[in-house]
């Protein structure tokens, strides 16, 4: 079976970076693609953990070098995913995940129609709100300007919603982790062909909840915060 190539996506400060270093813990065989960006570290941010941090001329010269397998800008900064984290996935026989914005991912799916997408949403604009606040406290970045602007960022990326295959409502870290693995593990027993056993057709059943086609409502309402 080839490697699936999973896209993640969230509005920032929807939990998702929180969300996927849970799932790199339970699911084995997953290949994490770390960004490439040139927007500087915040807080505790590392160089090769959270992103490769480089200039905005290292970049300039990647884009020349065809070295992106997409890549966007977002506030005047540049952030891309390198065509050589696609390479070793398929070199060792792993999935891929690919953490990227909405911009990313509309590229990646029109190279790759059988990525998996999933886009993962506050449960409304108070609760992103107040998790936009508290991470500010946490860098030290408590401008107002910079939370009114990443809340309207995140109504528009919102409305992106149709191009997603999954939607996960990240209201309640335990159970959005457990949706996740779901999808992850229901999309690769879904693609491998063979009759599941009960375990895994509860993880089939926990993914299909979270189908684009059935968090239309909710989705809605979420929306109807903003």
């Amino acid at each position: 079976m080839s490697s699936i190539r999973y896209i993640i996506s969230a509005p920032s400060g929807s939990g998702k970076t929180t969300l996927v270093n849970e799932l790199r813990q339970y699911v084995p065989n997953l290949e994490f693609s770390i960004s490439y960006t040139t927007r500087p570290p915040r807080g505790s941010e590392q160089d090769g953990r959270e992103y490769h941090f480089i200039s905005r001329e290292e970049f300039e010269a990647m884009i020349a070098r065809d070295a992106f397998l997409e890549y966007a800008q977002v506030f005047g900064k540049y952030y891309g995913t390198a065509r050589s984290v696609l390479q070793h996935a398929e070199e060792v026989g792993h999935d891929l995940l690919l953490d990227i914005d909405v911009q990313g991912e509309r590229q990646v799916k029109q190279k790759m129609p059988d990525a998996v997408s999933i886009f993962v949403l506050p449960p409304s604009r108070a609760e992103l709100e107040s998790r936009l606040r508290k991470r500010s406290q946490s860098e030290n970045v408590l401008a107002e300007d910079v939370i009114r602007r990443r809340l309207d960022e995140a109504r528009r990326e919102i409305e992106n919603y149709p191009n997603y295959d999954y939607i996960l409502i990240n209201d309640r870290l335990e159970q959005s982790v457990d949706q996740l693995q779901a999808i992850v593990l229901g999309e690769r027993i879904r693609r491998s062909g063979k009759t599941p056993t009960a375990a895994e057709k509860q993880y089939l059943a926990t993914a299909e909840k979270c189908l684009k086609t059935n968090m239309e409502d909710k989705i809605k309402d979420i929306l109807a915060t903003f």
